[in-house]
């Protein structure tokens, strides 16, 4: 699908096109056009990894535990609620696994919003970025399945409840986690791209009230997708560290 450059992207390849061309070199990839070797997806997430360090930079250097700003408070909120939801749902050393899903989280919301704002796009509307994501998320859930109680212990999992029926559950369970990252990566890029689409479309026909409706419901949608890609997280994880009578 051929996309026009945006702006941002325009910029890293005017640039940062010889890095750019190193390192996918070093990686076994060659792009179609060495002048032009960032696309779209790469450059706003680039945006976005750089607006959540800012973010970060902004926040650590105005921390008051007796006056705390605005922003301070924001976070602190959305950190309480996954800190609350990953309780509910991981339970036992919770803690310890926040990081990731804060991340995940700010992550995926960020790059869901980013396409409201006008010259930028969402870069989960390309499958690359949610799949990466949904990769990532399957490799950290199955590692901290094997962390918590070694390879074997992870892998009775698979097993089912009786040993009797492992033969058969065993190969469906395998089959179940491998279409796990599928199914993330199909959700999130599936709603992004409608939601982009259809709110493209409407500012195109009708720039000023309608457009607003479908700005609102694309930020609902970003928020919902990002909750539920979390979320499903931390079910993979919490099923990965159970143990027996938890």
């Amino acid at each position: 699908m051929h996309e026009h450059e945006l702006w941002f992207t325009a910029l890293l390849n005017r640039h940062l096109a010889a890095p750019a061309n190193a390192l996918f070199q070093l990686a076994g990839y060659h792009t179609e056009d060495p002048a032009k070797p960032w696309s779209n997806y790469m450059a706003m997430e680039i945006l976005v990894i750089l607006i959540l360090c800012c973010a970060a930079l902004a926040l650590r250097a105005s921390l008051s535990v007796d006056r705390p700003g605005k922003f301070q408070l924001v976070i602190e909120g959305v950190y309480g609620f996954i800190a609350d939801l990953a309780k509910d749902i991981i339970g036992h050393d919770y803690r310890k696994r926040l990081p990731w899903f804060a991340m995940i989280f700010l992550f995926i919301l960020t790059s869901n919003l980013l396409g409201i704002i006008p010259s930028f796009e969402s870069p989960t509307m390309y499958y690359f970025v949610p799949a990466g994501a949904a990769i990532a998320t399957f490799f950290y859930y199955n590692g901290q399945g094997i962390q918590e109680q070694g390879l074997l212990g992870h892998l009775k999992h698979f097993c089912g409840p009786v040993l009797l029926i492992a033969w058969f559950m065993f190969p469906l369970e395998v089959i179940s986690h491998l279409i796990r990252p599928v199914s993330l990566t199909i959700r999130l890029y599936a709603n992004m791209l409608a939601g982009e689409q259809v709110t493209l479309g409407f500012l195109a026909v009708a720039p000023w009230v309608i457009p607003v409706i479908f700005m609102a419901l694309h930020m609902f949608v970003s928020f919902v997708q990002a909750f539920i890609f979390m979320m499903l997280g931390m079910v993979y994880v919490g099923e990965a560290v159970a143990h027996e009578g938890h």
